[in-house]
């Protein structure tokens, strides 16, 4: 029996003075943070919401996420991240889809309204009975029927009995980031989030002294696992940023001393980027502190792993995961041999291998669609069985990634089945083609996509944003281009962007650019 918050509890019994949480000048111990845990949970359970009922819960990196977070799993509920930048609509979606029985919503802002959104979700939904606002000033307006998760911090009873629950239960549902379709919640057990924190912690060898930063966000299967439930089992301290922006994240990481940072590529791009227009801003003093950089959540562009190595002087580990595996898969490990564009190894307790399209292992080195099976493997989508059987198959993820395996197991994802363009009878890889483009000088970001051709079938389409201050044209950039792919391969349109659709975590919406 078991509760992914007895690692908080842990570390507020042994190490009660330690500091939990940082958010600019505010800092919380782990005493702290599990007595504002049990005040929430209190009044959660006076709600009479009961164990596997399930709780949607919007807000950015704030200390609020994460004592919300760990007080729906102290009653033994199921925790239901929402996206922040979702619509009223959208929110409905999910309540009604998970079955949500109660949301607790950051109010936000004028520029970003998330409690007007979700209050409106919220009235849609019919199955969901109560709605919980997280002020963010002292005189806030909230719905006359919402209830004050401000108050509740204030008059909720400082002790809590958790609520235990067995390994196969239910922790949460996390909602596919919808970049090739409709959301879909992966339903993930406390053994899938447990084993996977404890892999995460291993791997990045962190300790109780230890501090990381979440740039990426908490309501996301990536800075859930690796950042903030690690962090929290190591009892270590995390720096919280609400909005990702690299002039503050290296202004945090210098501050408060970070060991571990974590995020996708297009976050790296743009902390190499300030990195490279302001080379006195506090590079050196950052070098001494940071341990390890980790990298997840798309392929990471090679060039941009060695330069962003070079410039912070700092190992980059480059890994593999999705919503569905918990999510931390593979990943190149610190004491081993760190190959640049590899995704690295399995994790312990994790198998993994190459399959063609009747599902049959192909030999090493050949290309295929990976499967894995392992403790980190979802028990399904909600409510969503067909959906399942066709993605889990006699115990086995499909992912629809295509990757290959080298002769030392390191595996190398080639791109997306699903992203796979056919031009003429070739296969064109999208990522090989980025690849190419990132190592052009004036180039600061790429996606390519398969466009239609009446004849060809298809044909490569490229979308580029430039860095400041360079000036290139369509045509020469397409020019450049043959002179380092064979012909079916490049591009035979080219546009040059301000930017380009994407998630809240940074992953390129390419199925928006078609």
């Amino acid at each position: 029996m078991y509760n992914l918050a007895n690692n908080l509890e842990r570390n507020a019994t042994f190490r009660p003075n330690n500091i939990a949480l940082i958010l600019q000048d505010q800092k919380i111990t782990y005493q702290e943070l599990n007595q504002k845990v049990n005040a929430i949970a209190d009044h959660l359970s006076q709600l009479n919401i009961k164990p596997n009922e399930k709780i949607a819960l919007s807000c950015p990196n704030t200390p609020e996420f994460v004592i919300a977070y760990y007080a729906i799993q102290k009653i033994g509920a199921v925790v239901v991240p929402l996206n922040v930048m979702l619509k009223g609509d959208e929110v409905a979606y999910h309540l009604k889809d998970s079955d949500a029985v109660a949301l607790i919503s950051y109010q936000g802002s004028d520029a970003m309204p998330i409690g007007q959104f979700g209050y409106e979700g919220y009235t849609k939904a019919d199955f969901c009975e109560h709605f919980i606002l997280i002020e963010t000033t002292p005189d806030s307006q909230k719905p006359t029927a919402a209830h004050s998760f401000n108050q509740w911090l204030e008059t909720g009873r400082k002790t809590f009995e958790t609520v235990y629950r067995s390994a196969e239960d239910s922790c949460v549902i996390l909602y596919t980031s919808g970049t090739t379709g409709a959301a879909k919640g992966a339903e993930l057990s406390q053994s899938n989030m447990l084993c996977n924190a404890q892999a995460c912690q291993a791997l990045t060898n962190q300790k109780g002294t230890d501090v990381s930063i979440a740039i990426l966000p908490l309501f996301h299967t990536f800075g859930q696992s690796l950042i903030m439930n690690t962090s929290i089992l190591a009892g270590s301290a995390l720096v919280l940023i609400p909005r990702f922006v690299p002039k503050t994240v290296i202004q945090q990481i210098h501050e408060h001393k970070v060991t571990h940072l974590a995020g996708v590529p297009t976050m790296f791009i743009g902390l190499l980027a300030y990195a490279e227009k302001h080379p006195g801003a506090y590079l050196k003093e950052i070098a001494q502190t940071l341990k390890v950089a980790i990298s997840g959540g798309a392929s990471m562009p090679v060039e941009i792993l060695k330069q962003f190595e070079e410039k912070l002087q700092v190992p980059v580990i480059e890994g593999y995961g999705l919503s569905e595996s918990s999510p931390v898969a593979a990943f190149n490990h610190l004491e081993f041999e760190r190959k640049p564009g590899s995704i690295g190894q399995p994790l312990p307790g994790v198998t993994m291998k190459v399959v063609d399209k009747n599902g049959h292992e192909v030999p090493t080195g050949q290309e295929g669609e990976l499967v894995i099976r392992g403790h980190n493997v979802m028990k399904g989508y909600y409510k969503k069985p067909q959906e399942t059987a066709k993605t889990i198959v006699d115990g086995w993820l499909h992912t629809g990634d295509i990757v290959r395996f080298d002769d030392e197991g390191y595996i190398y994802v080639v791109d997306r089945l699903k992203e796979l363009i056919i031009s003429g009878g070739y296969n064109i890889y999208p990522r090989e083609v980025e690849e190419v483009y990132m190592k052009h000088p004036s180039v600061h970001l790429v996606a390519v996509i398969g466009v239609e051709h009446p004849r060809f079938g298809e044909e490569v389409k490229a979308f580029v944003i430039l860095k400041e201050g360079h000036s290139i044209s369509e045509k020469e950039l397409i020019k450049w281009s043959k002179e380092q792919l064979a012909d079916y391969k490049c591009p035979k349109h080219l546009d040059i962007v301000e930017a380009l659709p994407m998630t809240a975590t940074g992953k390129i919406l390419k199925r928006m650019l078609k």
